[in-house]
């Protein structure tokens, strides 16, 4: 019988990570570096920090520039820089985000004001990068678009309603983008439960091991266990588009 042959993975050449200074965009920025990739670490004001992860991937010619998901001038100013110094992008890595943590029943805290900032960072954040670099990743070779959502977009528990609201919309945008930027970009949404980051504020590693306790697989996820189902979608998952990869133990279930 003759052998099968495997082709080579379709490793990006340039890949543009936001949040990724810390948590799972930085261990994706690590994981991409390492199988060879040029990666942009955006930030949103920890630069010393962006400096730091940029300094510690393999390979040569990283850089981190400040993209803040609230600041739209962040964000076109990017764009221009990338464009005059790659000439297109292979993938895009919506990783930043934040949440106000508020109790789902207590609806007089959740403000208006907290209400539009969670989602103008989480939702109307991704869109931006997306509508600002459409034209680079249109220009790159098997490029993708990785959303990282969160489960409470299914379960409807999260640190807050607005977050669960924001990350449902996530991933609806995921599916009609996936249709729009078709055949030349794929789009994904990467669903992650807990994650063993200071993400949450106020959420302990405690809370969290004992919530993993209670899923199928009873494992807390890590940074990592995310990142490579990042990259699967980047890498691997060259005849899909528009669907959303839980990383959650098994919470959805």
């Amino acid at each position: 019988m003759p052998l099968i042959e495997i082709p080579p993975l379709a490793v990006p050449r340039t890949v543009l990570i936001t949040g990724g200074s810390s948590g799972i965009g930085r261990a994706t920025a690590a994981r991409l570096a390492a199988l060879g990739s040029t990666v942009i670490i955006g930030y949103n004001s920890r630069s010393a920090l962006a400096d730091e992860v940029v300094s510690g991937l393999a390979g040569s010619g990283h850089l981190a520039m400040r993209i803040a998901m609230d600041d739209a001038d962040s964000i076109t100013q990017a764009a221009t820089v990338i464009d005059q110094r790659f000439g297109s992008l292979d993938a895009l890595v919506n990783s930043g985000g934040s949440t106000t943590p508020v109790a789902a029943a207590d609806l007089a805290a959740l403000s208006d004001e907290i209400f539009d900032h969670t989602v103008m960072i989480n939702l109307r954040g991704p869109f931006a990068m997306v509508r600002a670099f459409r034209g680079l990743l249109e220009r790159g070779n098997g490029a993708a678009i990785v959303n990282v959502s969160s489960i409470a977009a299914r379960t409807g528990m999260g640190s807050s309603l607005a977050y669960v609201a924001a990350k449902a919309g996530v991933d609806a945008l995921t599916i009609a983008l996936a249709k729009v930027l078709a055949p030349r970009v794929r789009v994904f949404s990467v669903s992650p439960a807990g994650v063993d980051t200071g993400f949450v504020p106020g959420r302990t590693r405690e809370q969290l091991q004992k919530t993993a306790e209670r899923l199928p697989l009873g494992h807390l996820t890590t940074p990592d266990d995310v990142a490579r189902a990042v990259i699967a979608c980047i890498v691997d998952l060259t005849s899909s588009t528009g669907i959303v990869v839980p990383v959650d133990e098994g919470r959805h279930l």
